[in-house]
């Protein structure tokens, strides 16, 4: 098999998982998802993130509190990636923060990563980022971009993908 055809397995593999088994993910694991999102290339390599990772049941219930949806408590730990703005590059043109364009890069590494160990995971992006970040004890220069559920999945059957055609994503040439 092609590394190409590797890669379309694991993309293909790769859902939004709302039901997790009741297991734990060793840290040792976790790790290996986050060494995954550090490879992650970002602007000017300034790498302005940091991946809080909240496996304890008191910080799994604070979190949850953030995102009040019942299917989120399935999930044994959460990382939660945070960007920090004073660390990210700005476009010199017109000052475009490049925080949630890197994060996002770094995140589907993990995401992608997580897959590839036989984990689940979810994007969770709406949520309370102000409650997050007082949870977390965040500076006011760092901002909670989303929240990963991550853990074993209770179902095996992987979703069907809905997506659009290439054909119709894909334009040669200008509008």
């Amino acid at each position: 098999m092609s590394a190409y055809s590797d890669f379309m397995t694991l993309s293909a593999a790769r859902y939004a998982c709302r039901n997790y088994a009741a297991r734990t993910v060793s840290r040792e694991t976790l790790k290996k998802v986050i060494e995954a999102a550090s490879l992650a290339p970002s602007a000017v390599n300034r790498q302005p993130w940091m991946f809080v990772v909240l496996d304890t049941p008191e910080m799994r219930q604070a979190m949850a509190e953030c995102y009040p949806r019942e299917w989120i408590k399935t999930a044994p730990a959460f990382i939660v990636a945070v960007g920090n703005h004073t660390e990210s590059w700005h476009r010199p043109a017109d000052g475009k923060d490049y925080t949630d364009i890197d994060l996002a890069i770094a995140i589907e590494h993990l995401c992608l990563a997580a897959t590839s160990l036989g984990l689940g995971t979810c994007w969770v992006c709406n949520f309370d980022a102000k409650k997050c970040a007082e949870q977390l004890h965040l500076p006011e220069s760092a901002e909670p971009i989303a929240i990963i559920p991550i853990g074993y999945p209770a179902e095996s059957l992987i979703p069907e993908k809905k997506r659009k055609p290439v054909d119709e994503i894909i334009q040669w040439g200008a509008f």
